[in-house]
Parts: C-alpha cells; sequence; structure tokens
C-alpha cells in the first residue's frame, strides 16, 4: 500500500489525484503545517528539505510531486495516464510536465512568498506585479495549446499532466487575475478535469471547498 504525506491543497494534490485515477490503494499521512511538522525530525529523516507532499512505496521513498506522478503512472501503465515510453507522446508529456513544475510552480510560489525573497518589504508588492506578468505569459502558453489542439494538454488524450496543471491553476487562483478567469480554454479544461470523479474523491476527502480553482 502506497502512503502519501499531504497537507491539504499543497502539492500533495496531483500526486493524490493520481492515486485515485489509478484505483490503488493508500494511505493519507497528516502532516501538520500549522504545528509546524514538516519541520520535525521524523519528517525530515524522509524529506530532508521538509517539504510536502512524500510517497512511501515499500522501500522507496520520493519526495518531488512530478516524480511521485510519474512513478505512479509507470507503477500502473493500465491507468492510461502516461503514453508508451519512447513515443513522441511521451516526449510531450515529459516537456508539459516540467514546463508545469520548473517553471510555473516556481512562479507561483515566487508570487505566494514574495517576502522570502527579499531584505525590503515594501519590495513585495512590485515583486509580484511582475511575477503576475510573468505568469499571465506562462499560463498564456497553456492557453494556446488547450485552445488550438485541446481538450487536453496531449490534445485528444487525458494525461497525467492535466492533473498537474489543474494543481497549478488552483495555486495560481489569487493572483490579480486567475487563470481560470482569464482564459476560456484553461477554464473550460479546469471544469472538466475537476469534475473527474477521481479528483472529485481527492479534493473532497482533504476537505478542500469549493471552488477549487
Amino acid at each position: 500500500m502506497y502512503r502519501l504525506y499531504y497537507y491539504p491543497g499543497n502539492a500533495n494534490l496531483a500526486p493524490h489525484m493520481m492515486l485515485e485515477e489509478i484505483g490503488a490503494a493508500y494511505e493519507l499521512v497528516l502532516v501538520d503545517r500549522t504545528a509546524e511538522a514538516h519541520k520535525s525530525p521524523e519528517y525530515r529523516r524522509l524529506n530532508p528539505m521538509g517539504r510536502i507532499p512524500t510517497l512511501i512505496d515499500g522501500d522507496l521513498v520520493l519526495n518531488e510531486a512530478a516524480a511521485i506522478c510519474l512513478h505512479l503512472a509507470d507503477r500502473h501503465p493500465e491507468a492510461g495516464l502516461v503514453p508508451p515510453v519512447g513515443s513522441d507522446a511521451r516526449a510531450r508529456l515529459y516537456n508539459w510536465l516540467i514546463f508545469l513544475t520548473n517553471t510555473i510552480q516556481p512562479e507561483v510560489l515566487l508570487y505566494v512568498y514574495a517576502a522570502r525573497h527579499t531584505t525590503d518589504p515594501s519590495a513585495v508588492p512590485s515583486i509580484r506585479a511582475k511575477s503576475a506578468e510573468r505568469l499571465d505569459a506562462m499560463f498564456g502558453i497553456c492557453e494556446t495549446r488547450l485552445a488550438g489542439d485541446g481538450p487536453w494538454l496531449l490534445g485528444g488524450t487525458f494525461s497525467a499532466a492535466d492533473l498537474y496543471l489543474l494543481m497549478m491553476v488552483r495555486f495560481a487562483r489569487r493572483t490579480p487575475e486567475p487563470p481560470a478567469t482569464r482564459y476560456g480554454a484553461l477554464a473550460d479544461h479546469a471544469a472538466r478535469v475537476s469534475a473527474r470523479p477521481a479528483v472529485v474523491r481527492a479534493f473532497e476527502s482533504e476537505g478542500l471547498e469549493r471552488p477549487w480553482y
């Protein structure tokens, strides 16, 4: 049985949706950020950075959300959440997933935690303003893809990348122009993904209130 360490609405959400999509048995283990449990010695033995999520699969310990998603998809190919290894579609999945986790996700975190990036509190608004501009352009790339070759990031095939995109859209919902408000195809995509039964189960089991994005 898998064990997923989580805190409601954190980056565990994409792996959590994956677990529900593949239908595997798993246990959720709450890491209470309000009590700084993610900084505890016990948790840091599993995740040295003290970040969430962590997945336990037997003796295997994984700490990065995108890596967890790929691992789960590879463990359960019957779920069809990633294209075959070596295919062009698989390469496109890697491209989108890495764009989401390496480009959009750090920018969202910069916006949310702008105060961590300066010693001058008066600089926070300007940091956020520029970050919001960059995020708008990044989500615009997703919009162009979905509007032109949708309904999914891989065209006609739903994949793990679509789950990760929903998580990013949710994370960016507090920017001045939330992507699901700013972009029509992206809003439609978020609605389609969030209506999937597995996704509903993941959001509801984390106790997340609507609207989800």
